[in-house]
């Protein structure tokens, strides 16, 4: 399952910055784990990531369910950049 592409889908209705929206996919210790990074914009990062964190929790728990169809734990990681 391609994992970035489902996560950019997602989050790039909800970015400005369309362009400078990366999803990259990290190799993990672990066999049954996904290890994402969203690099964006800070403005854009930080509407992401929401007020306490919600928007980050509710775009990991949406992510976890294709995840779970292949039997593996997902982790995703936010960060920005300045262009």
């Amino acid at each position: 399952m391609d994992y970035v592409q489902i996560l950019k889908d997602m989050l790039s209705s909800l970015v400005e910055d369309k362009a400078s929206l990366k999803i990259v996919q990290r190799p993990s210790l672990e066999e049954d784990e996904v290890l994402l990074y969203v690099y964006a914009a800070k403005e854009d990062i930080s509407r992401l990531i929401g007020k306490k964190g919600n928007m980050a929790s509710a775009i990991r728990q949406i992510m976890s369910v294709p995840s779970r169809l292949d039997n593996k734990r997902i982790s995703i990681k936010f960060e920005s950049y300045d262009e």
